[in-house]
């Protein structure tokens, strides 16, 4: 993904800042426990697209 694109994404639902996870192909919003998925290099920016992150989650600690 192009870094400049990720300097202005935001999570959708609260407007945070979100971590991205190259191996994993998401986004993730922390503070919302949300990923949202990246197809095709295109990140996929719908709340009802986005995979509910348990606080156990991998994603979460890193």
């Amino acid at each position: 993904m192009d870094t400049k694109l990720l300097d202005i994404l935001a999570c959708p639902v609260c407007k945070g800042p979100l971590v991205h996870f190259r191996d994993e192909e998401v986004l993730v919003c922390r503070a919302d426990r949300l990923a949202f998925p990246i197809r095709d290099g295109v990140p996929v920016m719908l709340e009802e697209e986005a995979r509910q992150l348990s606080s156990e989650d991998p994603l979460m600690a890193r």
